[in-house]
């Protein structure tokens, strides 16, 4: 299977780094082909322009990297996400691939002018798998923040545009747990790329 792998994290010494590792270790494993979009190293413009906003109405991506990655998205069959959660949701990179990307035209449109219920585009995604960071603990990211990332990426994206298949893996308190457990948990997710079906 193909699988692209939507990154963004600056700094190659991070942990999401570490994890990119990981998860390409564990489909080079399981034979599977990947595509790597690293929107840091593309030099990725997350910002919507005037010409963007144009494009988005008349669903025609104006953006050469967006032409680009419509074309890659549209031979693969897995797509993964992995970046950090900072002040509770994605960084500008990630947030600027959902706007200008997820776009009408690219990977949904409406059902009906009459509505706004979506269908997906892209048939051949089988399934998204989310791969987050965070130093936030776990309950207090669901209790007092509302889970923002997951409403904002599973939910309001992803499942509003009728995605069925879709998986978030967050690890938290990064910074704060043991050397042996996050290398416990890049074992865990080597071997979870390396049976992906």
């Amino acid at each position: 299977m193909k699988v692209v792998i939507v990154f963004n994290h600056p700094y190659d010494g991070s942990f999401c780094n570490a994890i990119l590792q990981s998860v390409t270790k564990g489909l080079e494993k399981g034979n599977h082909q990947i595509d790597l979009i690293h929107l840091d190293k593309d030099n990725f413009n997350p910002v919507m322009t005037a010409a963007d906003l144009k494009a988005f109405r008349d669903k025609k991506p104006v953006d050469p990297k967006v032409i680009e990655y419509k074309e890659r998205l549209e031979k693969t069959d897995h797509l993964v996400f992995i970046f950090p959660i900072w002040w509770e949701l994605m960084p500008a990179l990630m947030k600027g691939f959902v706007d200008k990307v997820v776009f009408p035209g690219v990977m949904y449109d409406y059902k009906n002018a009459s509505n706004n219920l979506m269908k997906p585009l892209m048939p051949n995604i089988k399934s998204v798998t989310m791969i987050t960071t965070m130093n936030t603990p776990k309950w207090l990211y669901w209790s007092l923040f509302g889970n923002a990332i997951k409403k904002a990426m599973m939910l309001g994206t992803f499942w509003k545009m009728g995605y069925k298949n879709r998986k978030w893996i967050s690890f938290n308190q990064v910074k704060m747990v043991t050397q042996e457990k996050r290398q416990q948990w890049l074992s865990q997710i080597e071997h979870k790329f390396s049976s992906l079906k």
